[in-house]
């Protein structure tokens, strides 16, 4: 077996039987492509299998150090140094997860993969709408629409996303059947990463919206995409980005402002509200509780962001008072 056919059985592995999804997929088949490339030309040949098991942790570094170089070459390309560091770390995590595949699955064991360093990026802080944009936004998105259907979709879709916390792709896969669970029971199901699945309570001001809309959905067939596009099909999830976008740049507002950035401000409001940092990360989906707790963090920024502001004592240079002395 050569080594870009281990590749291929371990992405057809990671399909079937980690159902990894297909941007993951396509995310490691890329990022082993570079480390085979590197490879080949540093060890003088594509290795085989038993070359695989040789590549030794200096090899490892060197491929480390090219990674590092390309990044350094295109920094201005690149959104943040943080951004370029998150890359690394993921063809980092693609090799070792190959490997460990080979190990596994292969019986190609390379002790020296488990020695190499992962780069290190700061986990950007989720950045939330205000309660009052949050709000704003299916409304606002929906009256920019060019045609009465994609007014009533636009609406549903954005409101959906802020008043239930889904990720854009998990919104735009369901279909009119998944209404089914919401007229009996209030909630809908969810198939999120990995394909997971997870309920979620829709309030009533989303569950009519949706109810509106499907009355005017133009063929609302069980298996028909819930938000399709003006041309049929499942709703592309650039077009809904685009129409977020035209929507800030009239109401000026940062670019951070995405359909994502209504599922954060989902989770932050509800912990302004009180609510159990369990039970937001059982409605996001999160399979670890550390990704839920960095709107913990977020909130204490933002606390303390009001605090150097509006504390006396927090100002750096205080004006002397009438009628006191210097």
């Amino acid at each position: 077996m050569t080594a870009e056919d281990a590749v291929q059985k371990f992405l057809e592995w990671m399909a079937t039987e980690k159902r990894a999804s297909p941007l993951t997929i396509e995310a490691y088949r890329a990022d082993l492509a570079r480390f085979l490339s590197f490879m080949a030309e540093h060890l003088d040949g594509l290795p085989d299998m038993a070359g695989l098991a040789r590549i030794s942790l200096r090899d490892f570094r060197a491929w480390l150090a090219q990674e590092q170089a390309r990044a350094t070459a295109s920094r201005q390309r690149q959104s943040t140094p943080d951004r370029a560091a998150r890359t690394r770390a993921r063809r980092v995590s693609a090799v070792r997860s190959f490997f460990r595949y080979l190990a596994r699955r292969q019986g190609v064991e390379n002790p020296a993969v488990a020695l190499l360093a992962t780069p290190r990026s700061k986990k950007p802080l989720p950045r939330p709408l205000s309660v009052t944009d949050a709000k704003a936004v299916p409304e606002d998105i929906a009256s920019l629409a060019h045609t009465p259907m994609a007014q009533q979709r636009d609406g549903a879709l954005f409101l959906l996303l802020y008043g239930c916390g889904l990720r854009i792709s998990e919104a735009l896969n369901l279909n009119i059947a998944d209404l089914g669970t919401l007229a009996s029971s209030g909630v809908l199901r969810i198939r999120g990463k990995g394909n997971k699945e997870r309920l979620v309570p829709v309030l009533p001001a989303v569950r009519q919206a949706l109810e509106v809309w499907r009355t005017q959905h133009p063929s609302p067939q069980p298996e028909e995409p819930m938000f399709p596009g003006v041309r049929g099909g499942r709703l592309q999830a650039g077009v809904a980005q685009k129409a977020m976008r035209e929507w800030r740049a009239l109401a000026g507002l940062p670019d951070h402002v995405t359909p994502h950035a209504l599922r954060h401000s989902f989770a932050t409001h509800l912990m302004e509200g009180g609510a159990d940092l369990r039970v937001i990360q059982e409605l996001l989906g999160h399979a670890s509780l550390s990704t839920t707790q960095r709107y913990t963090l977020a909130d204490e920024a933002r606390l303390l962001d009001v605090w150097s502001r509006a504390h006396p004592r927090a100002q750096k240079t205080a004006q002397p008072r009438e009628g006191t002395r210097d």
